[in-house]
């Protein structure tokens, strides 16, 4: 099995029918519904998200210039050696660091990271790190610097929604996603950009918009229980700091594709995808395998787009239906926004959390040989991982535990925002029921993405 194969196996031999998963996940929907609407009468969760300061020694530690200057370097010395890797390492997949550390401790290790512990990622960000760097050396020789645009307030996560889509892109849809020599050219690439950004509009604009991986890491950081408020390091109850997302341009379609890349990734490997897009590339590939390869690429690609664009578009009907049910004339899609967030979560969960735990052991060896030169830096290269004790019947239950808590929490936070917008209880009720069905739409989909 090489590094980048998904740990995510097949259903075998459940004790109760597949069927009956969907109506159970669908029942805990209904019934945390209704528990909402007797329990929860009035908005608590822009409240919580306040929190409790955390003592003030450790609030020192964490929030000091040396912790953020470790860090950054951190990130950046990574940044290097990932880059470096892909560029003059090994061109196997399974002797390179960079694949295997792209796509498993970053990509979703770090994600399940921020979502528990907090945003780890403004300091550890190796691209704002390196432009503090540069901007505070400037300084120190008596240069200054202003950007010469301002950033306009309609382009909001735009930029970054293109970008995370390009990642994507890469990821599900190019051939071969963990070839090094292409990761590095992606990695120069999304430098050059990311600094060309901040360059022209400022550092803080174009991290808080344009840089793909703060919004997206941002975004996730809003769910755990711990934050800086204010400038203190605070803790608070899970979710809660949803109730304050700004749903600036863009947010709607960021979200939908983190979810529809998510998506989309379960849905490509089902037998029905393989199929119609082999049906595609088999006519053309007997004349030109560069041709089909292309078509291969495109094909899965306009694949992600029909995900990420059908999930932001049942997004939309569901609000346009809360709106439509109170008659409320304002604009409600960036109200209830936060409330996907736990389910973009809860998909990493469901689908990766088997993968970092099965092929995020080849990091081990990786480290000690990153290059694939026969080192043994660590001690570590001849390591070899356990691929077997995660029965892939456990993992089903564990996604289907990620995905019913994701959507409930969803559910959770969608209440709080229509109590507190809404002047009556009968109308909070009333709005949610397009949500309570979009969120049993999006939880039966998910399940049946993973059950294939």
């Amino acid at each position: 099995m090489g590094p980048l194969a998904h740990g995510i196996g097949g259903v075998k031999d459940l004790p109760i029918p597949l069927w009956l998963f969907y109506y159970g996940a669908a029942l805990v929907l209904l019934l945390s519904f209704l528990a909402l609407w007797a329990l929860w009468k009035q908005p608590v969760l822009a409240r919580a998200s306040r929190g409790r300061p955390l003592p003030e020694w450790l609030e020192r530690i964490v929030l000091s210039p040396a912790t953020r200057v470790a860090l950054g370097t951190v990130g950046v010395g990574l940044l290097v050696l990932v880059s470096a890797t892909a560029l003059v390492g090994d061109t196997s997949p399974n002797d390179n660091l960079a694949p295997t550390f792209v796509y498993v401790p970053f990509w979703v290790g770090l994600a399940l990271l921020v979502a528990v512990v907090g945003n780890v990622w403004t300091a550890l960000n190796p691209w704002r790190a390196a432009a503090d760097a540069v901007a505070w050396a400037w300084e120190r020789t008596g240069g200054g610097w202003e950007a010469p645009f301002a950033y306009r307030e309609r382009l909001g996560r735009w930029p970054g929604a293109v970008l995370l889509f390009a990642f994507a892109s890469l990821e599900l849809a190019y051939s071969d996603p963990s070839d090094p020599r292409m990761l590095a050219l992606a990695v120069y690439i999304y430098s050059a950009v990311t600094w060309l950004g901040m360059l022209a509009y400022g550092r803080e604009p174009w991290t808080q918009n344009g840089e793909a991986f703060s919004v997206y890491f941002g975004l996730l950081s809003r769910v755990a229980p711990f934050g800086v408020r204010e400038g203190r390091v605070v803790v608070r109850w899970p979710f809660a700091d949803l109730a304050n997302l700004d749903a600036r341009p863009g947010t709607v379609a960021f979200v939908a594709v983190m979810l529809g890349s998510t998506a989309f990734d379960g849905f490509s490997r089902r037998i029905v995808w393989v199929d119609f897009k082999a049906s595609l590339i088999r006519p053309v590939g007997e004349s030109s395998l560069e041709l089909a390869k292309i078509v291969g690429i495109l094909t899965s690609v306009a694949g992600l787009t029909v995900f990420v664009v059908g999930l932001a578009l049942a997004y939309l009907a569901a609000v346009w239906a809360s709106g439509a049910a109170v008659g409320y004339r304002g604009d409600l899609r960036g109200a209830f926004i936060g409330s996907l967030v736990p389910i973009a979560l809860a998909y990493v969960i469901a689908h990766y959390f088997s993968l970092v735990l099965l092929q995020g052991q080849y990091m081990a060896p990786l480290l000690s040989d990153p290059f694939g030169f026969g080192w043994n830096l660590f001690g570590t290269a001849d390591v070899s991982p356990n691929l077997t004790y995660l029965k892939p019947n456990v993992i089903w239950y564990a996604q289907v535990a990620a995905l019913v808590v994701g959507h409930v929490a969803g559910l959770a936070v969608a209440h709080d925002r229509a109590v507190e917008l809404f002047e009556s209880p009968r109308k909070a009720v009333l709005s949610q029921y397009p949500m309570l069905v979009l969120m049993v739409v999006y939880t039966v989909t998910g399940l049946r993405v993973l059950s294939g």
